[in-house]
This record gives C-alpha cells, structure tokens and sequence, in this order.
C-alpha cells in the first residue's frame, strides 16, 4: 500500500458509478414532501438550489458554468427537473434526470437541503427517481456518487438495486479556496491551503 500525496488546496475523491439494467420492485414509501416538476428553469432559481442542496457535500460543477452552459442542459427537451417542496412550499430538495443518452436515464442530481438527513425523505426520493427513471424504452438506470458525497449514499443506491461498475479518482481545486462556495460549508473536510481568486467567478444567482 502506497500514499499518493494531494496538494494543498486540491481536493481527491473517488468516484463509483452504478447501474441497473431492468426496473426493481421497489415501492415508494410514503412521505409529506412533494415533487414539483420545473418546466421553464431559471438559471438562477436553480442554482440557488442546487447550492442549498449540495453545498455541504461540495457540489460545485454548476456553479462554474455561465448562464448559456446551464440552460443548455436543464432546457434540453431530454432532461427532466424537479423540485422537491415541503407542506409550505418552500423548496427542499433537488431531481434531475437526464434523458439525452437512447436508452438510458441518468440520476444527474438526487438531493435534499442538510436539515432533512436522517428522517427517511431520501429514500423516498432516490424511490421516486427511480420509478419515473424507468419508463418505455429505458434499458439501463445509471448514477455515480463519490466519497465526498454523503456518506449513506453509496450504500442507498445499492440498496435500492443499483449495481457498482466502475471507479475512479477525480482531483479537482476545492471550490471552497476559489470562491465558488463560502468556505465554512462542508465542515467534514478539512480546508487546506490559500484562498486565491477564481479566474472565472461564478454566474450571480
């Protein structure tokens, strides 16, 4: 066994992909929250979103695109968004299926706001993502996750019938250091390293 060391500043994750080729018996567990289904995405309202969602577990990949990148994907006819909203509206939560492959979906974005860990909604999500993933013509279901992302995470997709394929080591700058998310979020992982400018500072929301 080896150690490959990883600068300061940078950030190592790795990163499994899993699959399903043929829709389990899966049945969706009951829950107060809704999905509300996003047919004219704003590019703002999204990321506002998608930073409340994911910013924990360092979601920053849409944060870094301009207006035009992110419409292209959330506007395409081929990907479907949702919100997820509570019993007063506000939005909780985040479902993003991707179409665009034949024959294939692909759980882009599965998520719910920190505050509502451990009382059993994710489930209820990734149950939901699943059942509306799987449709005429869909032959295979894909997701990845990696280590940086929630620790049950992993485990919730093979629970739920996925099956591990592959793995890989993805190093990227922490977002944190360039000034795409606020530096105390995902206090799990250390910060290391020099907070410099980003050379292309994210969209405004």
């Amino acid at each position: 066994m080896s150690y490959e060391a990883v600068a300061d500043g940078d950030l190592a994750a790795v990163v499994t992909f899993l699959e399903m080729r043929q829709a389990p018996d899966l049945e969706v567990p009951d829950s107060p929250l809704t999905l509300r289904r996003v047919e004219q995405p704003s590019a703002g309202a999204y990321r506002t979103l998608f930073r409340r969602v994911g910013a924990r577990w360092l979601w920053f990949s849409r944060l870094v695109m301009d207006d035009e990148a992110l419409m292209r994907i959330i506007a395409d006819p081929g990907v479907e968004l949702f919100m997820v909203t509570d019993s007063s509206g506000a939005e909780v939560g985040l479902l993003e299926l991707d179409f665009r492959e034949v024959g294939a979906c692909e759980l882009a974005f599965v998520g719910l706001a920190p505050e509502l860990a451990g009382q059993g909604h994710g489930r209820w999500l990734l149950a939901e993502a699943i059942r509306r993933a799987w449709r005429d013509g869909i032959e295979r279901v894909h997701v990845h996750t990696c280590s940086l992302d929630h620790p049950a995470a992993l485990g919730a997709y093979c629970r739920a019938g996925f099956t591990p394929y592959r793995r890989a080591i993805e190093r990227f700058r922490d977002p944190r250091l360039l000034g795409i998310l606020p530096s105390d979020c995902a206090p799990q992982v250390p910060l290391l390293g020099t907070e410099t400018v980003s050379e292309s500072p994210p969209p405004a929301s």
